[in-house]
């Protein structure tokens, strides 16, 4: 991604954070990156093309966290994988675009872009990915899984069924996914059991 182009998502994403997305204007994301307006829609070719990019780039954060979260170092999988989903569940708290990739519930902070009108023909690759759809709900879970099992099974031991480690993945990730929607009512009497809860299924990673 060139500079510019991070420099303009960051500047969008700031704007976002302080108010809602019909609010924000493009000559004001091109102000606070320090180009011109007519570098933004080079860029992005209109504020529905900046929305696309934002939350694509929410959902390629998500499956990079979730990476980043399992290569940590832990006693066995289990802890990894729990730890991925607490950190699912924190990163997807309400006002973000990664809330709203994984609940399919737009409009706040951003409605749900619409889909690119013609083909992707922008020269530079992120352009091009940009215009693809986005990820539904169930794509975006089946992506972290399909990354989760791809990090633990580095470390399975050479029995392990891929399939089974495959669904406990996916079993795990639900459960956080379950926590988004429908939170604990008294966050504090509820830690306990949502601790229990988001462990799920022993994964077959750590050993048998």
């Amino acid at each position: 991604m060139s500079e510019v182009r991070a420099a303009l998502l960051i500047a969008a994403e700031a704007h976002l954070a302080r108010r809602a997305w019909s609010a924000v204007r493009m000559g004001e994301v091109a102000a606070s990156a320090g180009v011109s307006r007519q570098t933004l829609y080079n860029e992005f070719g209109s504020k529905e093309g900046l929305a696309r990019a934002l939350a694509r780039q929410a959902a390629d954060g998500y499956l990079a966290g979730i990476e980043r979260t399992l290569a940590r170092p832990a006693a066995d999988p289990r802890e990894r994988l729990r730890a991925a989903a607490d950190w699912t569940v924190a990163a997807a708290r309400p006002g973000t675009l990664l809330r709203s990739l994984l609940t399919g519930c737009w409009g706040d902070p951003l409605p749900a872009p619409r889909p690119a009108r013609t083909t992707a023909t922008a020269p530079a690759p992120a352009q091009r990915r940009a215009e693809l759809p986005l990820p539904g709900p169930g794509d975006l879970l089946a992506a972290a899984r399909d990354r989760a099992v791809a990090v633990l099974n580095e470390s399975a031991p050479p029995r392990t069924d891929p399939r089974e480690l495959a669904r406990e993945c996916e079993c795990v990730l639900r459960l956080a996914l379950s926590r988004i929607v429908a939170p604990p009512v008294a966050e504090g009497a509820g830690a306990g059991r949502r601790r229990g809860k988001v462990t799920g299924p022993s994964p077959r990673a750590g050993g048998r």
